[in-house]
């Protein structure tokens, strides 16, 4: 019995350990909060990346001065790479639910990131900040154009869609590589569209019953994802235009198609 004791109590040492070592990983980690890295005097733009160049970031710094004057709303920017001021930047600039933040960290896949408040959301929804971080902020963007000019591009987006009645459900403006993508599936809803159409029988000339039924597929590739976008996001007729004939063009040879082979198979035969 007594041989038993000492592996008994090294059981239940080791399940104390265990314990300890749980708990102390479980235990949230304390958000950053560096003031230190924070100007002694007050400015919408703090720039610890040294994004912007001295002369954008004074015009960027008045423009944000004058647009809450005049409107009410406190926008603010953050350039952040190996450290940040964290939870001080709320004391700091003594953001509310009229307040937007604009953090711009190089460290990530994504160049922007905002902290919206309440008030806010009222003119734009989360997806429209999603879209614009996206938009603004990806890789690619940043690669062409700067991380300054895309930190200008989406406060002045921001500021648009604040001062506009109503707001803005997306972001304003049809991006070429967007545009690309709605014209691909407007001609792809239109292949559907043509195949579906295709008369099963010699009687028949447009077989609308199975164009019908296959409504859902080519409509939601046509209308949702290759027309709703672009009337969205733009007022420019020749985009959408652009897409209705990719429609058509590609119905019409999904349609004819079957029509050609047919009648080279009948001559071959003959």
């Amino acid at each position: 019995m007594n041989h038993l004791f000492p592996r008994k109590w090294l059981r239940n040492l080791f399940a104390v350990c265990f314990a300890v070592v749980v708990w102390a990983i479980a235990t949230p980690a304390q958000a950053v909060n560096n003031p230190e890295l924070l100007p002694d005097y007050e400015t919408p733009v703090v720039d610890l990346a040294n994004f912007l160049p001295q002369l954008q970031e004074e015009n960027i710094v008045e423009d944000l001065l004058d647009f809450e004057e005049q409107t009410g709303w406190k926008m603010r920017v953050l350039t952040q790479f190996e450290r940040s001021p964290g939870r001080a930047v709320k004391e700091y600039w003594g953001l509310d639910d009229k307040s937007i933040l604009l953090v711009a960290d190089g460290r990530g896949g994504n160049l922007l990131a905002f902290s919206i408040g309440d008030d806010v959301y009222e003119l734009m929804p989360r997806t429209f900040w999603i879209e614009l971080q996206t938009r603004f902020g990806n890789m690619y963007y940043v690669r062409d154009h700067g991380e300054n000019m895309a930190i200008a591009e989406a406060l002045e987006t921001a500021k648009t869609c604040l001062t506009r009645e109503g707001g803005c459900i997306v972001v304003p403006g049809l991006p070429r590589e967007q545009w690309i993508l709605t014209l691909i599936s407007s001609i792809l809803g239109g292949v559907i569209c043509g195949f579906a159409a295709v008369p099963r029988n010699d009687d028949q000339v447009f077989a609308w019953q199975w164009a019908l039924i296959l409504s859902p597929l080519w409509g939601i590739l046509f209308l949702a994802f290759g027309v709703g976008p672009v009337v969205t996001r733009t007022s420019e007729w020749l985009p959408l235009f652009r897409n209705v004939m990719g429609f058509l063009m590609g119905g019409l040879v999904a349609f004819i198609a079957p029509m050609f082979n047919q009648a080279n198979t009948s001559e071959s035969e003959s």
